[in-house]
């Protein structure tokens, strides 16, 4: 068969002298006539930015900046997660610091560059996504497009003569159509039918579905909270916001937004592998907690195991770290217990080998009577091994040893000058010394007493309690935007698997009165899928309406593939 141009026309020679004045122009007005042509106008130029920023390029461009803009994010520390690492690197870079604090690097996601490539791509995507949504909604509401006069001229053709009936062909065909789930109808001659509108389904839903995911990030970030509350066996928690020891949330967040409840740390259990090339490995890491919620909310049980949050509501509590806190008791001058409580320690290692600070500030008398403060050192081994002072070899208490150095004086913390509970200050502290005028200090195994000098009192390590720090986070949207994610995935795979095309069937009358039948197809994309699945179509039709006797007797000619341009000609 012969293939056509897209146009009928010949080219005009690109030499051609005569093409100098019209090259030059795209318009036939006078040179006079342009150069009076009024400006676009404020008008103008903003239906120019809103078809550029609503465009599917543009979209794609943001999209692609806002992936870029989050790689620092992730990169550099962000103030709103740790502070005190973004001190850090400010004592580590003084000179890329004061860099990143005008880039507003230490603060990404509510800079204000990255809010604006942000709130660009949610206008732009919605201005995407409407016009194309009521295009789609019309088509499904109309029919397929009836078929072009020149079949010849698509992508896919094949034809045959046959002695069947048009009527009875377009028939068959309309319902062969149909049976392969084809939108079909006779259209004049011809049955148009199309398929494949799950591609453009799975495209709006694609795009729809980041739309949900950027609100329900939004919405995350705006209404979140995050605090983390240290709880020692035995001890309670009230989601209270003056009960946390750090608490972070969005700029919308109140407290009145805080889940009502509580719970009480009953256990916690924590056994490692005592042998082998992962030995200390953590195996079990949970915590057993009794809660309630509400003000009057009944009494449960339940354990918390690491990346197994307990869920109140909104509300997830997240078992993030495990240490140890000695149970201490100190005495003063006369025997009176001053101070009596469990000391959570910080790990420094994987075998939790600990450190912290007992601070007595109040109650406290020397054997003078006068009253002091006490600041005592403390350094838990764990499990102790003989020429292993300064580390613990297992994680679990096997054979805890508590390494205690007491001083006296003023610890500082009257000062206003927020300290640390693990650090001790020393500048206007005094060391106890022993008998040999030595700094006083001593190891102790649980139940024994360390005394003071001169009748000034006695330490003992009562026995070492488990802490647990527990994550309570409320991040409302994470619904959405998982759903969301699932959503995009399967519209961006339905969008890429999916082809939209068109087929038509023509039957008329020839001229000695034989039915020619020609088929024809389109897709939206070049895919080898359209002329196989026309081939396929075509026989199972020939089946229904074979060929004429007096026809070459051949099954219907091969379906061809012309150019791309034809088939763009052949739509209009």
């Amino acid at each position: 068969m012969s293939k056509t141009t897209a146009t009928g026309t010949t080219p005009e020679r690109a030499d051609d002298p005569d093409l100098g004045a019209a090259g030059s122009q795209l318009s036939t007005a006078p040179r006079e006539e342009l150069a009076n042509l009024p400006g676009l106008g404020v008008i103008g130029w903003a239906r120019w930015f809103w078809r550029q920023l609503t465009s599917m390029r543009v979209a794609l461009l943001l999209l692609l900046l806002l992936s870029l803009g989050a790689i620092p994010g992730s990169l550099i520390p962000q103030s709103g997660i740790d502070e005190t690492k973004v001190a850090d690197f400010r004592k580590a870079h003084t000179f890329l610091a004061p860099i990143y604090d005008r880039l507003g690097l230490f603060h990404v996601y509510s800079s204000v560059w990255f809010s604006a490539i942000y709130i660009l791509l949610f206008v732009s995507l919605i201005g995407c996504i409407i016009p194309r949504t009521w295009q789609f909604i019309g088509q499904l509401r109309g029919r397929p497009p009836g078929a072009p006069k020149r079949l010849t001229r698509l992508p896919a053709y094949t034809t045959w003569r046959t002695e069947t009936e048009p009527e009875q062909v377009r028939e068959a065909a309309l319902a062969l159509l149909t049976k392969r789930r084809f939108r079909a109808h006779l259209a004049g001659d011809a049955v148009a039918a199309e398929k494949g509108y799950l591609r453009e389904v799975g495209n709006l839903a694609f795009h729809i579905a980041l739309i949900v995911m950027l609100i329900a990030f939004a919405w995350g970030q705006l209404f979140k909270s995050e605090g983390n509350k240290l709880v020692v066996e035995g001890d309670g928690f009230s989601n209270t916001l003056i009960s946390y020891d750090d608490f972070k949330s969005g700029n919308l967040f109140t407290t009145d937004d805080l889940v009502p409840f509580s719970f009480t740390l009953d256990k916690f259990t924590g056994t490692y592998e005592a042998s082998g090339p992962n030995k200390g490995t953590p195996r079990t890491y949970q915590a057993a907690l009794t809660y309630s919620q509400g003000a009057y909310g009944k009494d449960k049980k339940d354990l918390v195991k690491v990346n197994e949050p307990l869920e109140i509501g909104d509300a997830k509590i997240y078992l993030t770290a495990h240490g140890y806190a000695p149970l201490i008791t100190v005495r003063d001058g006369k025997g009176n217990i001053v101070y009596r409580d469990a000391v959570p320690l910080l790990p420094l290692d994987s075998n939790v080998t600990s450190t912290g600070v007992v601070k007595v500030l109040d109650g406290y008398k020397n054997a003078k009577g006068v009253s002091e403060q006490l600041g005592i050192s403390a350094f838990l081994l764990p499990t102790y091994t003989p020429g292993s002072e300064t580390a613990s070899t297992f994680p679990a208490l096997r054979n805890p040893v508590l390494n205690l150095t007491p001083y006296h004086g003023d610890l500082g913390v009257d000062s206003g000058i927020p300290q640390s509970v693990y650090q001790l200050d020393k500048t206007h502290v005094k060391e106890f010394k022993d008998s040999k005028g030595a700094q006083l200090r001593d190891n102790l195994r649980p139940g024994q007493t360390m005394k003071l000098p001169n009748g000034a009192g006695s330490i003992t390590y009562e026995t070492t309690k488990e802490w647990a720090n527990f994550q309570v986070v409320q991040q409302p949207g994470t619904a959405w935007a998982l759903g969301g994610a699932l959503v995009a995935i399967f519209g961006l795979a339905g969008s890429l698997f999916i082809q939209r095309r068109r087929v038509w069937v023509r039957a008329v009358k020839g001229a000695d009165g034989v039915t020619v039948v020609e088929m024809a197809g389109l897709g939206r994309s070049e895919s080898a899928k359209v002329p196989e699945e026309l081939g396929d179509l075509a026989g199972i039709l020939w089946d229904r309406a074979p060929g004429a006797p007096d026809d070459t007797g051949a099954e219907p000619d091969g379906v061809s593939d012309s150019d791309a341009a034809s088939a763009e000609g052949a739509e209009n």
